[in-house]
């Protein structure tokens, strides 16, 4: 059975959805189709996926072309009016097979060109969907949530993704119990906001029993990985997992976004920076080998000098080690568009500098796992990762899948360099 193209942008979670899109599309007979999964974060995602659009037709002249994702549902008329689109569908309708199977088909240049995007915030729940990884890796991405029920005041995403749903525990286990079957060693939980998992079920159980219950029910699982956490809605149970199971890895990508209690209330974030420092404190506490990643975003509008140093000193203080930095993209319609804008160039250095902290935290970072013994699951020819989430160069004979206890020896361009030990 012949697959379609993917071209994913953004997230996780996008990726995940796109296989589960591969498969579906290659069962409605659209092997031949090419499908760009959109993301609306900034405005460069947007450009870039229009970029994207125009370079696959131009690949794949007579190959209906399909766009999705969360871009699509925001726009889906500016996507649709694009001369190079066949089909738009919103994020709810690309997950559904039966959408697929009715654009059974399909032709490059349709004169009727389907554009079927469902009213997302009428979504109230979360099926599971049959992809549970990436075919032939060694690292599966299971979906246990998606939309958000916050409205930062920067962000579109959840007129992208609709309000908070939750995957029912039982689904998420059986979906990680068939990724470790499939052979897929570490499992990442993803979704939009992670930390609201179980909101929506009955029982007000939250992300630490999720956790708690997927190392309980799939004990053959070596390794499970959480994606972005945010540190106002984290669980004591959760905490309580991660200092005293090993399965879990030591790694926390958390949404921070600015270091600044000013900002941060622009934001209308959730937390404060003291909060902020306290939490990576209390968790480095429980789990000394805790590695943390973090978002930032750089020129908020209003974000004085005062303001971006606070959160420039947030990198050295938390210990951010694994840093996305973004430039602030103004998205139109939401309230943050309508603040007082940074100039461009300051924007601009203001990343520059986030960035630069974060590679001296990082190789600081790296500098001292030289001469510990690690473990590591190899993801694929002469590269594998580490529990904290490093990159390491490994010999090219080890085998993918494979876990193996190997020496650090050394650290290159934001990778660990490592040997037998």
């Amino acid at each position: 059975m012949r697959e379609p193209e993917l071209i994913t942008f953004g997230c996780r979670l996008n990726a995940f959805e796109s296989q589960a899109m591969r498969r579906m599309a290659a069962r409605a007979g659209l092997g031949k189709a090419v499908i760009v999964n959109t993301c609306a974060v900034t405005a460069e995602a947007q450009r870039q996926a229009r970029q994207a659009i125009r370079k696959a037709r131009r690949a794949h002249p007579c190959a209906p072309l399909i766009v999705t994702g969360c871009a699509a549902q925001t726009q889906a008329e500016a996507f649709a009016a694009m001369a190079e689109t066949d089909a738009v569908l919103g994020n709810a309708d690309k997950l559904r097979d039966a959408v697929w199977q009715g654009l059974r088909g399909l032709r490059a240049g349709t004169r009727d060109k389907p554009v079927i995007v469902s009213d997302i915030m009428a979504e109230t729940a979360l099926a599971p969907l049959d992809a549970v990884g990436h075919a032939g890796r060694t690292r599966a991405f299971v979906q246990v949530q998606t939309g958000c029920n916050h409205r930062c005041t920067f962000c579109i995403i959840p007129f992208g993704r609709g309000n908070a749903r939750s995957l029912p525990a039982e689904d998420v286990v059986a979906q990680v119990r068939a990724a470790r079957e499939a052979g897929h060693r570490e499992v990442v939980l993803t979704g939009v906001d992670l930390t609201s998992w179980g909101e929506d079920l009955p029982g007000g159980r939250r992300l630490g029993h999720l956790v708690a219950r997927i190392l309980e029910d799939v004990p053959a699982l070596e390794r499970l990985r959480i994606s972005s956490i945010d540190v106002a809605e984290i669980d004591d149970e959760f905490l309580a997992v991660l200092a005293g199971e090993e399965r879990l890895m030591p790694h926390l990508h958390l949404s921070l976004q600015a270091g600044d209690d000013m900002i941060l209330k622009r934001m209308k974030r959730r937390h404060s920076r003291t909060q902020a420092i306290e939490f990576c404190a209390r968790a480095r506490s429980l789990r000394p080998d805790v590695a943390f990643g973090a978002d930032l975003i750089a020129g908020f509008p209003t974000e004085t000098e005062e303001m971006f140093a606070n959160s420039l000193h947030l990198v050295e203080e938390c210990d951010l080690v694994w840093l996305h930095v973004f430039p602030f993209s103004p998205r139109a319609g939401t309230p943050a568009a309508r603040l007082a804008p940074v100039p461009g160039d300051i924007v601009k250095r203001r990343a520059a500098a986030l960035r630069a902290a974060g590679e001296r935290q990082r190789d600081a970072f790296l500098e001292s796992l030289v001469g510990h013994d690690v473990s590591i699951l190899v993801e694929k020819s002469g590269m594998g990762r580490a529990p904290n989430n490093a990159q390491v160069r490994v010999d090219e004979s080890r085998a993918a899948g494979e876990i193996v206890g190997l020496r650090i020896t050394g650290h290159s361009g934001g990778w660990l360099i490592a040997e037998d030990a």
